[in-house]
């Protein structure tokens, strides 16, 4: 006749149980660190393939301008320039050369 339900458990089955819960830890650790690594391969493999983003080929500034700087970001070219000794900033499209906007900077 086996152990009633109710009954305590012998120190060796208590071992038994507390090494089967650490077993089972560290399989499911690993498992869970592979599907990381996994996951991190995707990600680099997909970001290391994605092509550059589309840029213009040439931006039309006015006829004596002197460009100050340029700068790409947020899918924009913002080019700083001087025209006839007022300074300029040109917001232009990223991907066809357009210029979207155009705001004079100048001291008060």
């Amino acid at each position: 006749m086996g152990p009633k339900a109710d009954e305590p458990l012998s120190p060796e089955a208590l071992a038994m149980f507390s090494k089967a819960r650490r077993s089972f830890g560290i399989s499911i650790g690993i498992l869970l660190l592979g599907f990381m690594a996994i996951g991190f391969a995707l990600v680099y493999r997909v970001m290391r393939d994605a092509p550059p983003p589309v840029m213009a080929e040439m931006l039309a500034l006015p006829s004596g301008a002197e460009v100050i700087s340029a700068v790409v970001a947020d899918g924009a070219v913002n080019v700083t320039y001087r025209l006839d000794g007022t300074v300029t900033l040109g917001l232009f499209n990223q991907e066809t050369g357009e210029l979207t906007r155009s705001v004079e900077i100048g001291a008060q």
